[in-house]
């Protein structure tokens, strides 16, 4: 039984390397091209499923080739996809996007379908909590569609677990409804105005996000680590140092890390530190999906 359910993005990233991000209406020539599946509901449940979570994934993807080629590779993740739809009118969504030599990237995303995923396209049957124990979000879909899942998942006890990605305000409804939101720096100050640069201005913008509703925060701070904020701890759980090669979706292997561990029951700071390793493994590798490890890649 699956016992994690996200709902968000899948799109086709067409990625290519190059020695420096180019400047506005600079043409450089970069390197190697490669063209993976990406979105940051796909990669969430693949890193998931990878890492030994039982993942049903809901998107909405096109009528077309790309659609057909992702809903392949999640099934041969072993993902449940029963509850993909697919949109006759939009195509499936794609990202282009830019690594450079020390693995930073700048992307842009043609949502596509993913931005026609709505409420009514999801079973009200999945939030039977005979399911599911956890709901993963991000915000590459709607944010009404966001906003419903949230609501009918915790209103049925499902933990539900938002990574407030890309960056955007949020309401304080579907805070109240978010058992733990994992913000990056940019992200926390686009919620809450304060700007992170150490450990205190980490401290008031956590604190600033449960006033407003959400029970736990981890706010990911790169190779510096994870800050958690909740009734049991407050700290700092530090990275792991390697050298990266691309960034691309270590935010996604995190979350996905994230929802596999509590899933098995463990508490926060556990999930973090094994999150923390399973993004650390994926920032030496290129692609989205392509550089989420295995467990047993974490446990040696």
């Amino acid at each position: 039984m699956s016992r994690i359910l996200v709902i968000g993005s899948s799109n086709t990233d067409m990625v290519i390397k190059t020695e420096k991000l180019p400047a506005p209406g600079e043409t450089i020539l970069g390197g190697k091209f490669l063209m993976n599946p990406g979105g940051k509901g796909a990669n969430q449940a693949v890193a998931a499923a990878r890492l030994g979570g039982k993942v049903t994934f809901i998107t909405k993807r096109g009528n077309d080739l790309f659609g057909n080629q992702a809903v392949g590779l999640l099934m041969r993740e072993g993902i449940h996809t029963q509850y993909i739809v697919k949109d006759m009118e939009l195509p499936s969504g794609v990202a282009l996007i830019t690594v450079d030599s020390t693995g930073e990237n700048s992307i842009v995303v043609a949502p596509g379908a993913n931005g026609n995923l709505l409420q009514e396209d999801i079973p009200v049957a999945v939030f039977e909590t005979t399911k599911y124990e956890i709901l993963l979000l991000q915000l590459e879909i709607p944010i009404n569609t966001v906003e419903y899942s949230a609501v009918a998942a915790s209103e049925k006890g499902i933990k539900v677990i938002l990574n407030p990605a890309p960056a955007r305000k949020l309401s304080d409804k579907l805070l109240i409804h978010t058992w733990l939101i994992t913000p990056n720096e940019t992200e926390a100050e686009i919620i809450t105005g304060v700007r992170i640069t150490d450990i205190p201005s980490a401290e008031k913008a956590a604190e600033l996000i449960r006033e407003r509703g959400a029970k736990n925060v981890i706010i990911t701070l790169g190779e510096a680590g994870a800050y958690i904020k909740s009734d049991n701890f407050t700290g700092l759980i530090p990275g792991i140092k390697v050298i990266p090669v691309d960034t691309t979706a270590a935010g996604d292997v995190f979350n996905g890390a994230i929802a596999v561990a509590l899933s098995e029951g463990n508490d926060l700071n556990e999930a973090v530190v094994f999150a923390n390793k399973a993004a650390s493994i994926s920032v030496t590798r290129m692609g989205a999906q392509a550089s989420a490890p295995y467990r047993n890649e974490i446990q040696s």
